[in-house]
């Protein structure tokens, strides 16, 4: 593939007033589900929400454009317009999801979503998490409970309005939106030891794996909330983790400038990759690792990975590879995200920007797409006990590479 290409970078704003209590980092970015909308944490207690085109070429004709403003804003297609939140506080993590039409109304006061609509959740400085509605920017309520900051937040992929949130308070959080005001809070998941950093909830809704201050990622179902099992092999801190599409495969990145492949059903490490030095002349013996990991996600499809380290690059991956397929130098960078459609991944950087590159595009085999098929509601247990050929049942668990 080739190496990943800068489309557009978005800057904030001027300083706000209470900048003095604020960060500046941009720790979270999110594409809605269906691509329209891209949320951004620009530090200062502010979440930057912009309408995002569907097709590449206009991603690029507006990529241009911002490169060329001075206050990089995006203009909308239609009457969608871009929005300011006030949080009051430091956002630290981000999530949308779709209210279905259903819930909508009549289980809150005035600021009540009358229609099916997309909703964003915003996990604070304060333990707070905030529910927004998009279109329209209005607060819609709180979520209280929380004793420490709200860390990273994970929607349910199924639109149940089932969230998770991971705090520094040790905890992670069950909530069900579609509820009444303080029936909301549905379980309280106790078992890291040290603030918990992420979170993420498998496409089939399955499971949810949890990453805290410690060198094990813990591994939750998400239908009895109970612990399934924790995954150690990691030397140092586990800070990121996502499922593959099809739900098949889980990535965990820690701060010992590796990356671990499992089998999120039996536990079995698949493969390690490790971040090496780009350039041997740089002094990496310090104890600080500078490829120290930030973050990890996969692609759409479930053929590549992307990762951010410390070390300032973004890397590409293919699943089938122990190298990188291509590098891009970065400022800093803390999160990234593919887009939902493929094509490019948005990175946020400890200076409050947002960067955007170009993604290797794949054409799908038939034999991964009937894997992808397969995966989606078969776990590795029943693919083990189909009566086929050995190296299919291989194929299909992920263990041909």
């Amino acid at each position: 593939p080739e190496e990943p290409v800068l489309l557009a970078e978005l800057k904030p704003g001027r300083p706000q007033r209470y900048d003095r209590k604020s960060s500046c980092e941009t720790w979270s970015v999110a594409f809605s589900p269906d691509g329209t909308w891209f949320a951004w944490s620009q530090g200062h207690c502010v979440v930057k929400l912009i309408p995002w085109p569907l097709e590449e070429a206009e991603l690029c004709k507006t990529s241009e454009r911002k490169s060329r403003s001075s206050k990089a804003e995006v203009r909308s297609r239609g009457a969608a317009k871009e929005k300011t939140l006030e949080c009051g506080q430091i956002v630290w993590g981000l999530a949308f999801s779709a209210w279905p039409a259903a819930e909508a109304g009549g289980t809150e006061p005035a600021s009540a979503v009358r229609l099916s609509c997309l909703i964003l959740a915003t996990g604070l400085n304060d333990g707070q998490i905030k529910i927004w509605e998009v279109q329209t920017g209005h607060l819609l309520f709180s979520l209280l409970g929380h004793q420490d900051v709200v860390r990273d937040l994970s929607f349910a992929p199924n639109g149940s309005l089932i969230l998770v949130s991971a705090s520094r308070d040790r905890t992670l959080r069950v909530w069900d939106l579609s509820r009444d005001g303080r029936r909301r809070q549905v379980q309280v998941l106790s078992g890291h030891v040290q603030w918990v950093y992420c979170c993420s909830i498998s496409p089939d809704c399955s499971m949810l794996c949890s990453a805290a201050g410690e060198k094990s990622a813990l591994l939750w179902s998400m239908r009895s909330y109970t612990l399934i099992r924790r995954l150690e092999g990691h030397q140092s801190s586990v800070v990121s983790c996502d499922f593959s599409p099809d739900s098949a495969l889980l990535v965990t990145a820690s701060y010992d400038a590796c990356v671990i492949m499992w089998d999120p059903y039996t536990g079995e490490q698949l493969r390690t990759l490790r971040h090496v030095p780009l350039h041997s002349a740089v002094d990496y013996s310090s104890e600080v690792h500078t490829s120290s990991l930030r973050s990890v996600c996969f692609s759409p499809e479930g053929l590549y990975l992307a990762t951010v380290a410390d070390d300032r690059l973004l890397r590409i991956w293919a699943l089938e590879l122990r190298s990188p397929v291509a590098f891009a130098p970065m400022t800093n960078g803390l999160c990234c995200v593919y887009f939902p459609h493929g094509g490019f991944i948005a990175t946020g950087t400890r200076d409050g920007h947002v960067q955007f590159w170009t993604a290797p595009r794949v054409l799908l085999s038939l034999k991964h797409l009937c894997r992808k098929a397969l995966r989606t509601f078969l776990t590795t247990y029943q693919v083990l006990a189909l009566p086929i050929p050995r190296k299919l049942k291989e194929f299909l668990t992920y263990r041909t590479f």
